[in-house]
């Protein structure tokens, strides 16, 4: 008997990290997929067109005739060694089209045939998308959430990161949420971003927790958005501001955004890692031109000039600092104040990170000795 995963199971294929074996087309599979998942379709881009054409002006059996026609017994051999060689390298995995009907279901039976044994999910994508978002909801319905807030350069992420009890948007969004914040990689798409952060909170145990800790963020986190729902509740928590001097942020940036950032971009072209890294310093400062005004812009453009000449002539970051605080001083840490300003009566601490780490010791969720953690 074939095997149907059912929505009851759908919170262990994620948190286990089950193999997913894809069969939607190329096309809905960039539109939106899971973690684990591989694209092994059964039809192709212009097969489904050609057969969802058919069932609308023909009818489901003209279509299904349609399908097993383009599939002939030659392509169908050549898709069935894909999936085998998939299961062989992923005894455990699962399989699943759209909507766990006629595609999973026809790959499942020929698989089958083939000796092979795979649980169809049942519902497909779409079901699995929904408990996803089902998930978000129930977090930001159900968990009290605790934000830690500071200028640019506070070092809130690294802190963020020692707690269990986290959740990194900026991590799952790929980006460093400010201008500057682009990688090397691209961003995920909106529901690749959605289904990452409904993934990472069911791998969290947030039920044994007071709080959830996150990074006080605005609802876009460069091309991607947190759920609208997640999001209202984060507007409502507390904060937690981090006060760091400027030395300290300066330097947080200077290896972040410079340093590591630089590495990165050299890691995917070693030969022109100096070009593509200077065009997105500029074109980041680009982005942000009219809201600094000419003069500024300008004299932070001049001094990111000299800065990149010196780091490609003598591999030395330490120019960058120049601009860097000139933008700290003079455009982010006005803009972070007027906007926490608005927020002023959800303030609860104030201090440095040594601090916060003596204040946040104090809470009742960090006193369970199961839940220790170092913020120092």
């Amino acid at each position: 008997m074939n095997q149907l995963i059912r929505a009851e199971s759908f919170r262990d294929l994620f948190v286990e990290k089950i193999p997913l074996l894809d069969v939607r087309a190329p096309i809905e599979f960039s539109k939106g997929a899971f973690p684990d998942a591989a694209n092994l379709p059964v039809l192709s881009d212009s097969e489904r067109e050609s057969v969802g054409k058919t069932y609308r002006q023909q009818g489901q059996k003209a279509a299904i005739a349609l399908g097993y026609k383009l599939v002939n017994e030659d392509v169908r051999e050549q898709r069935l060694q894909g999936w085998i060689a998939f299961l062989d390298q992923h005894p455990n995995a699962a399989i699943y089209c759209f909507r766990g009907g006629l595609r999973s279901t026809t790959s499942q039976q020929w698989l089958a045939d083939a000796g092979y044994s795979v649980p169809r999910v049942a519902g497909g994508y779409k079901a699995m998308r929904r408990f996803l978002i089902d998930a978000i909801d129930a977090t930001a319905r159900d968990c009290e959430f605790l934000l830690i807030g500071g200028k640019t350069g506070s070092g809130k992420t690294l802190l963020l990161n020692q707690f269990p009890n986290r959740l990194d948007l900026e991590g799952i969004a790929n980006h460093r949420g400010s201008a500057f914040g682009n990688r090397v990689q691209p961003q995920p798409t909106q529901i690749d971003f959605e289904n990452h952060l409904a993934i990472e909170l069911l791998k969290l145990p947030y039920t044994h927790y007071r709080r959830l800790i996150l990074e006080d963020e605005g609802r876009a986190i460069g091309s991607v958005s947190i759920p609208l729902n997640f999001y209202t509740a984060m507007k409502e928590a507390p904060i937690a501001v981090i006060e760091q001097d400027m030395n300290y942020r300066a330097d947080i940036i200077l290896n972040d955004y410079i340093g590591a950032n630089y590495q990165d971009f050299k890691k995917q072209n070693p030969e022109d890692a100096g070009k593509y890294f200077s065009d997105y310093l500029f074109s980041s400062l680009t982005r942000i031109k009219k809201r600094l005004g000419a003069v500024l812009h300008d004299e932070v453009f001049a001094d990111m000039k000299t800065a990149i000449a010196v780091h490609q002539r003598d591999n030395n970051i330490e120019l960058h600092k120049i601009w860097i605080e000139k933008l700290l001083q003079n455009y982010y840490d006005p803009m972070y104040e007027y906007q926490l300003n608005k927020k002023i009566n959800k303030i609860i601490f104030r201090g440095n990170r040594d601090e916060f780490a003596s204040w946040a010791s104090h809470l009742e969720y960090l006193r369970n000795p199961e839940l220790k953690t170092n913020v120092n």
